[in-house]
């Protein structure tokens, strides 16, 4: 039966790497970019929640204080006025969604400091529906030269970003793996999971106000009563009460994964969202690379979630259950295993950490309809067949080792083109390894 499926994901992941190369220009698994917004048609009253627009003035590293900045909104009226502060920072609070002209008045410039030329006064900030903060920035001349910083290095820097990105789609491959080693069973609708638990944190966050670390663990609450348990109560576990084939399954799941991702289109639009919280800030510069502090902590929360997910499959009774239905669910069975009820808990924390990989990579791309399904579920496919189908080892090293082929390659092809690399050396490492890295060969007969 392995070898069934593992033909069938190999055709179903043929197709869509197909379907992927004809659209490269789309394919870029980097921060998905927030479609053009429509300027907002006159008299439009759609309402954003706390709109910013807000930047920092300074003249080499001399911050310019006293200068008087003035934002028109889209009817070309004045909507409000600031004077930048000791260092240099103005804010101003707007309302409605479009476009936005942000003047700075020249005569209020101290003596020696100009706009650069070229640059352009007034300038244009637009929002859309979602949108929460813009930054208008202006270069000044006349100020204390800025120190030469040291060189960065692409290498390093890309590095970096790939070990976050694999860390991301290990925590949702990971509940992929274990549906598949209990169940046999390949979830196509999996990525939706991450897009639920990103809306979820969004609505919470910032339709209803609550901050977003509390809004993150309500969301994981729905994603596992909603993702993981009613799922299986209400849709899987009756299909395999009544012997329904894996084959099937996975259609079904097919189908599922598009109704759910066009509901999300409906409610959601097509914008790309961003959380009221943790936006914008400053990078560290940490000599050849740059690092945001939201990196670093996304990446501190997948390891430890990773690690606490190891740790239970191992330590615990439930975890030693887990494994020994994957590895033999009849003989589980007969050893007094409730088998039903350990599928059930894999879903539940499959779902759990799916929602929380969707909202780590929400935090820093943006909250889009079809981010699980279209965005990362191929990834994700990609990193659990590399490291072997049904080991929670194999879905993490196989996602890192995808996380860091499609980050570095962009080194040396386009980037439109880094998720089809990634995906080539996967198929040329399963040429030589075909239950992938930690896979183990089935026994026939």
């Amino acid at each position: 039966m392995r070898r069934i499926v593992m033909a069938v994901l190999t055709v179903v992941i043929g197709t869509l790497f197909g379907l992927l190369v004809s659209t490269t220009a789309q394919a870029d698994s980097g921060p998905p970019q927030a479609p053009a917004a429509v300027p907002a048609e006159s008299g439009s009253q759609v309402q954003a929640a706390s709109n910013r627009i807000s930047g920092t003035l300074k003249a080499g590293t001399t911050p310019v204080e006293g200068v008087k900045i003035t934002v028109k909104g889209p009817d070309g009226t004045e909507v409000g006025t600031a004077t930048t502060d000791a260092t240099g920072k103005w804010a101003v609070e707007v309302t409605d969604i479009g476009k936005y002209e942000v003047e700075i008045d020249v005569a209020t410039l101290p003596e020696g400091i100009a706009l650069a030329e070229g640059t352009q006064n007034p300038r244009t900030v637009e929002f859309a529906p979602g949108e929460t903060f813009k930054a208008a920035l202006f270069n000044l001349t006349g100020g204390e030269a800025a120190p030469t910083v040291s060189a960065k290095s692409p290498f390093l820097q890309a590095l970096i970003s790939g070990i976050r990105f694999g860390l991301i789609l290990a925590v949702a491959s990971i509940g992929l793996s274990m549906v598949f080693g209990t169940t046999g069973f390949s979830n196509f609708a999996h990525g939706e999971l991450l897009t639920l638990g990103a809306f979820a944190a969004y609505v919470l966050n910032v339709t209803l106000g609550i901050q977003l670390i509390l809004a993150t663990v309500i969301a994981l609450v729905l994603c596992g009563l909603i993702g993981g348990y009613a799922q299986d109560r209400l849709l899987w576990g009756p299909l395999r009460k009544r012997g329904t084939g894996v084959i099937a399954m996975m259609i079904i799941s097919i189908g599922l994964a598009l109704a759910v991702r066009y509901i999300f289109l409906v409610v959601f639009e097509g914008n790309t969202l961003n959380f009221r919280d943790y936006q914008g800030g400053r990078s560290w510069d940490l000599g050849p690379v740059t690092l945001a502090p939201k990196d670093l902590v996304i990446v501190i929360i997948a390891l430890v979630f990773l690690v606490a997910t190891v740790l239970v499959l191992n330590k615990t009774r439930m975890g030693k259950a887990t494994r020994a239905v994957s590895d033999n669910p009849a003989l589980a069975s007969a050893s007094g295993i409730d088998v039903d009820q350990v599928i059930r808990l894999v879903w539940i924390v499959g779902a759990v950490l799916a929602g929380l990989a969707g909202i780590l990579y929400s935090a820093r791309e943006g909250v889009k309809w079809d981010m699980g399904g279209s965005g990362l579920l191929l990834l994700m496919f990609a990193g659990v067949v590399l490291g072997g189908l049904g080991t929670t080892y194999g879905a993490i090293f196989g996602s890192l080792i995808v996380g860091l082929l499609i980050e570095l390659s962009a080194l040396v092809i386009p980037v439109s083109m880094k998720n089809v690399g990634a995906l080539a050396v996967m198929i040329i490492i399963l040429l030589v390894r075909p239950d992938g890295l930690f896979g183990r060969r089935e026994r026939i007969g």
